[in-house]
């Protein structure tokens, strides 16, 4: 019965061998020469001993919502270029799919130059 259990112990065993060896080999081999810069935080590139509730610019977030905008556009495209070779063999199923990605790539560049004109994508 516990035969049974093996490979998974080994499973186990070897990926924590993968995740501890890295980290104990660095600890011994590297250099270790800390200073008060290397060991203070990193903080987004601002001063990390100001204010806490120190206000960003919305900037930040409108460039952060149109990286994920456009990084789901390509999530979605991806697939469909994949299988769209099966569209063609399909038929008539192939100018459904077409028209769909071009009404969704035509809202996102209308999205894209609506946004650039109002000046989302202008940085001060």
């Amino acid at each position: 019965m516990l035969e049974n259990y093996f490979p998974v112990l080994v499973f186990i065993l070897v990926g924590l061998v993968i995740g501890v060896a890295p980290i104990v080999l660095g600890r011994v081999l590297a250099p270790h020469r800390p200073d008060s810069q290397k060991l203070s935080p990193y903080e987004c590139g601002f001063e990390a001993f100001e204010d806490a509730r120190m206000k960003f610019d919305v900037r930040f977030y409108l460039v952060a919502i149109l990286f994920i905008l456009f990084d789901l556009e390509i999530a979605f495209l991806l697939p469909w270029a994949v299988v769209f070779q099966e569209f063609i063999a399909a038929g008539e199923v192939a100018w459904y799919a077409f028209s769909a990605v071009a009404v969704f790539l035509t809202i996102l560049v209308v999205g894209l130059v609506v946004e650039w004109k109002n000046g989302a994508l202008d940085w001060e």
